[in-house]
């Protein structure tokens, strides 16, 4: 038989997200049936006085339909916990570490995560063609289902499967764009994403981002300085900067903090006419190009007058310029005989910090010199990683958009350098931002035609010293740098720091489990197999200590909407193990369930002793016969319960 999310997945359409986007937000145009009534939408439009436009543009690419339907697929993995990490030093700790597929991770968020997450910071593959990107995905459909689910012929067909394995602008925008979309819907409403990029696909991530979060939602493109010295051997230009383009869910209710203020531009402020106001810097008063309106003769209190130079007026028109003369806030010099400026008083700056400007230099925010450097000596003299961000980078835009209980989201995390930047942050201004990491575990070597293990062009040294793939070198690095943190700001660690993570792995279940599930007959009386057990850390061959239990309670409170430091609560029905979550859902997993079981459950519901919503079960689990008497029991109850069956 098949998974619920495989039954899902074969209806999916490359709109299914927006529509389902749509149907959240405008739930009155849509049928009984489920269908959109663009007639009543086209209506309503005209209604509002909306033109028609004729005109416009848009970025198509080979594989974009595909690309869209993957944003609308539910997830084909499980969440498997390690209970080793989190049971150990991460018990305690509320962010979080995903091994995986990000795409899947991102599917498994939509539900718990849905407009909570504030900042969102990548640095994703950036297709120099240099080994950096390759289209990962394998087109597990079959030709003739690609052709039915996007209406193409062999010569469209063809074209899509040619950017599998390849690094064209094509691939890297299939691999981009549902990544993007299913983002999008994690941030708040007041929620930013920052995408780091280079020359090579600025302007097509500049078209998709635009198409998915919105033109008005555009804040910035940032130019980093990452390199402070020319490399010679260049042909051309030696390239000293990249970019990062920063989009915003609503760019209407968005304001940043602005970067802090330091002590070398608070002491700019001073107070040499002894304004009772407070200190103040002035401003230069004239303006260029023009305006004529306000040309006008000023005269200085030691009766020289002045006019603005040439091509240039002043920033003031006259009546405003003597408003602000009255109030004295304006600056003629000590001796009163200067061009005059306007005063700047410090007490009436932005409260949040100064504005930043679109580039940031290496001065304030790190190169990638630096950055390498001090991940080399924070991982013991060990370079394992080529480009890594610096933290002050990652710091700065955490800085910009976030507060002190903010959720930060980086799901390309390669060696966790947006961690580190939380922790930093933290540590500074006494925060308890929360990271969400996820890291696909690529390997660090490749089985030889003999069955040993090799390490990979760029994975020796990490290969040598026991690292078997990139998310553990991540973890590590996560690891040393709160011990270094704590060790550097004993006296000032804020109270509750969170110094850990809780780890999950997504994977996709073993191939044998898979057939046992194809080949399951729900109208069995009797169950041959045991399904739960084919979830375990053991069964998936990872570390983690997880039963198949574990995996799939965690699977489903994912999938429900419950975040991952939920309140789960086991409950026991005659020696068998139920969880109760929250108050409102009973989740039956394992095998064991009888009439002995289905008797005290009701008798618990109807005499209120348990209060919940639904009871949800994992049917591979039950055989007909207690399936129908469990449904049964539950229909006759006079409070109602949900019976949510899942496969």
């Amino acid at each position: 038989m098949q998974t619920d999310n495989e039954k899902y997945n074969e209806t999916v359409q490359p709109n299914t997200a927006f529509l389902n986007e749509l149907k959240e937000k405008l739930p009155e145009f849509f049928t009984r049936e489920g269908s959109f009534n663009l007639d009543k939408f086209k209506n309503q439009l005209k209604d509002k006085n909306i033109n028609e436009l004729s005109e416009g543009y848009q970025l198509d690419f080979i594989g974009k339909d595909y690309a869209r339907r993957q944003a609308g697929e539910m997830p084909n993995t499980v969440i498997v916990p390690d209970e080793k990490q989190n049971q150990g030093e991460g018990k305690n700790s509320q962010n979080l570490f995903f091994s995986g597929d990000n795409l899947e991770v991102l599917r498994h968020l939509q539900s718990a995560y849905v407009n909570k997450i504030d900042v969102i910071y990548i640095d994703p593959p950036y297709n120099t063609g240099q080994d950096d990107f390759v289209y990962p995905d394998n087109f597990e459909y079959s030709d003739h289902q690609l052709e039915t689910m996007f209406g193409l012929d062999d010569d469209q067909l063809s074209r899509l499967k040619s950017i599998q394995g390849k690094s064209s602008h094509s691939a890297w925008l299939t691999f981009m764009y549902p990544r993007l979309e299913l983002a999008k819907h994690l941030l708040k409403r007041t929620g930013v994403i920052f995408i780091s990029i280079d020359d090579n696909e600025d302007s097509n991530l500049k078209e998709i981002c635009d198409e998915i979060f919105g033109e008005n939602n555009f804040l910035a493109q940032v130019v980093w300085e990452r390199a402070y010295a020319p490399i010679n051997l260049k042909k051309n230009f030696s390239h000293s900067h990249d970019y990062m383009l920063v989009y915003g869910r609503d760019a209407n209710v968005i304001e940043t903090n602005g970067i802090a203020r330091t002590d070398s531009s608070d002491s700019l402020y001073k107070n040499p006419d002894n304004d009772p106001r407070g200190v103040w810097q002035s401003d230069n008063m004239s303006v260029g190009p023009a305006i004529q309106a306000n040309i006008y003769p000023v005269t200085t209190p030691s009766g020289r007058v002045v006019e603005p130079p040439a091509g240039r007026s002043w920033r003031l028109s006259q009546k405003a310029f003597r408003e602000r003369l009255a109030d004295n806030r304006i600056w003629f010099g000590s001796d009163g005989n200067g061009v005059p400026r306007i005063k700047r008083f410090k007490s009436e700056l932005r409260k949040t910090g100064i504005t930043p400007m679109t580039i940031w230099k290496y001065q304030d925010v790190g190169h990638s010199q630096s950055a390498t450097q001090d991940l080399q000596t924070l991982m013991g003299g060990k370079k394992y990683f080529a480009y890594p961000k610096p933290v002050k980078l990652v710091q700065r835009a955490i800085q910009l958009y976030s507060d002190q209980d903010s959720i930060i989201m980086d799901f390309f995390a390669g060696s966790a350098t947006t961690a580190e930047s939380v922790m930093k942050q933290n540590v500074e201004d006494g925060g308890h931002r929360k990271f969400i990491m996820v890291q696909l575990p690529e390997k660090t070597y490749h089985i030889n035609k003999n069955g040993d293990k090799v390490p990979t062009k760029g994975g020796r040294v990490a290969f040598q010293d026991g690292f078997m793939s990139i998310d553990e070198i991540a973890q590590e690095r996560i690891r040393r740098a709160a011990k270094k943190i704590k060790q550097d700001n004993e006296l000032t660690l804020p109270k509750n720091f969170d110094d850990s993570f809780k780890h999950y792995r997504v994977v996709k279940p073993v191939k044998q489990t898979l057939e046992e599930i194809e080949n399951f007959d729900t109208n069995n009386t009797n169950l041959f197999t045991n399904m739960v057990d084919g979830f375990s850390s053991n069964s998936l061959d990872i570390t983690g200590n997880a039963t198949g239990e574990a995996t799939i309670l965690t699977t489903w409170l994912a999938k429900d909407g419950y975040s991952f430091d939920a309140d789960v609560e086991e409950v026991m029905f005659n020696n068998y193990s139920a969880h109760k979550v929250e108050d409102n859902r009973l989740y039956l997993i394992n095998e064991g369930w009888g009439a002995e079981q289905t008797k005290e459950l009701l008798n618990q519901l109807g005499t209120h002793q348990l209060e919940v919503q639904s009871v949800v079960i994992f049917g591979y689990s039950f055989n007909v016969a207690e399936l129908r008497e469990l449904e049964s029991g539950l229909k006759q109850l006079d409070s109602k319960v949900t019976l949510i069956k899942r496969y």
